[in-house]
């Protein structure tokens, strides 16, 4: 039989318990990892809850009340916010300071990510070559939550994170802001010793199951792949991120 690894609960103190309370932390700004909310909680409280969380790019998940009651609590209201314990950067703040700073920026782009293993494998490896920022969307990775960070060994409290609502959208930012972004397909024609990795640039990395999403990967401006003597399927995501930005750096290094 597979072992799970077993998450823990989230302290109380972790949490934004009820449908006011919540509201009133997303206006006033507070950084919150997620939102629950009963698949049957209806009502205008309800229905603003979802429109500042898509505002501010917060990821709502839609749980039955047994999950809710789970985090032994009872006066929900059908409603639990998981205040963050990553705090989260703007892209085009980190990107201006980069630039100012002198630096030619290197952003990594995890696309349907989930395993919180993996994710902070990533994270240590980022920390430790030089990554500006590590970019999320806002749905569809792993929740950046105490086991994540335990597996990173705390590079998550230490690196800039930037969670976005449209991974389409961040191309098309980083684009304006003169960066190349690469994806990491293992069938491409280029090899990561072919492309200046010390110019600016970003590097998305996918889900081992799905890949990078096609319309995303379209937008990129080269596919890369790491060369491989081997016949195998393909590489863990967070060792192909570490063989990756260590040639990013190797090649920042001599530049």
């Amino acid at each position: 039989m597979k072992n799970f690894r077993q998450q823990h609960r989230p302290k109380k103190s972790s949490l934004v318990i009820g449908r006011e309370a919540v509201i009133q932390a997303l206006q006033a700004g507070q950084q919150l990892d997620r939102i629950y909310l009963d698949t049957k909680a209806i009502g205008k409280d309800i229905n603003e809850i979802k429109k500042l969380a898509t505002q501010l790019a917060v990821p709502v998940n839609y749980v039955p009340v047994a999950k809710l009651n789970g985090f032994n609590i009872t006066n929900h209201e059908g409603c639990v916010a998981q205040i963050a314990k990553v705090q989260y950067q703007n892209l085009q703040d980190v990107i201006s300071f980069v630039i100012e700073s002198g630096e030619a920026p290197l952003f990594l782009i995890l696309d349907g990510i989930t395993d919180i293993r993996n994710i902070g494998g990533i994270a240590r490896t980022a920390y430790c070559t030089g990554v500006h920022a590590i970019i999320i969307p806002d749905k569809g990775v792993g929740a950046l939550n105490e086991d994540a960070i335990h597996t990173s060994a705390g590079a998550l409290e230490k690196i800039p994170v930037c969670r976005v609502n449209s991974l389409m959208k961040t191309v098309d930012e980083l684009h304006l802001n003169g960066i190349k972004v690469y994806a990491s397909e293992m069938e491409a024609a280029k090899s990561i010793t072919d492309v200046d990795l010390s110019e600016p640039c970003a590097i998305i990395m996918g889900s081992e199951e799905k890949g990078i999403y096609p319309a995303l990967m379209k937008i990129c401006d080269d596919k890369i792949k790491i060369p491989m003597k081997g016949d195998f399927e393909s590489l863990n995501v967070s060792v192909a991120a570490g063989i990756i930005l260590y040639e990013a750096m190797k090649q920042r290094s001599v530049s």
